[in-house]
């Protein structure tokens, strides 16, 4: 959920459970930004111990999405790059097989 006078600004507002939007909602880069800001967030370490447990988990969940994003991207490249070797393969071979010797 962002808030409706920033949409740059992150989660409602209001200290509970619910305060951030769910990771999935969110595209990789807002994620990442995001992820950034609660490190941030973390490092001035001026949260009670449970808020800073709050904050660990969702990093911790934005990290997670992030690297699985990152995967599903590189499986997407090398699929697009393998489709591409394979026919270029495969047009060689079907030239070679029309070699008269």
């Amino acid at each position: 959920m962002t808030s409706p006078n920033n949409p740059d600004t992150v989660g409602s507002g209001e200290p509970n459970e619910n305060a951030f939007p769910p990771v999935e909602e969110l595209g990789y880069e807002r994620a990442r930004k995001e992820l950034a800001e609660t490190v941030s967030i973390l490092e001035r370490g001026q949260m009670s111990l449970d808020e800073s447990l709050t904050y660990w988990e969702r990093a911790e969940a934005l990290v997670t999405y992030c690297e699985g994003q990152l995967s599903r991207a590189e499986e997407r490249v090398e699929k697009a790059l393998g489709d591409r070797d394979g026919g270029e393969d495969e047009a060689a071979a079907g030239a070679e097989e029309d070699a008269p010797f």
